[in-house]
């Protein structure tokens, strides 16, 4: 399996507190924008997948919300998950 517990450990150690801090909204965006990315590797190679499609399409807004709930607490949190990220906004 592409997402094992050890590589949401090293997500989450990289982006969150510490290897357990699975709730905080930088570790979450991390974890969804490796998500994200495996299944845009996928659809590229299996196109009519409309299933993994819509999973992905769901990711997407789940972090879009997360990333506008940071925006709206802690503006430098959202500025250091986006540049650490290299997400767009």
């Amino acid at each position: 399996m592409y997402l094992d517990a050890a590589k949401k450990q090293e997500i989450f150690g990289q982006y969150g507190k510490s290897n357990t801090d699975t709730g905080s909204p930088e570790s979450q965006i991390a974890l969804f924008s490796y998500r994200i990315s495996h299944l845009t590797e996928h659809l590229k190679s299996n196109r009519k997948d409309h299933m993994t499609e819509r999973a992905l399409t769901t990711l997407v807004g789940k972090r879009r919300a997360l990333l506008n709930y940071l925006k709206e607490r802690d503006i430098e949190r959202y500025r250091a998950i986006v540049k650490a990220l290299n997400l767009r906004k």
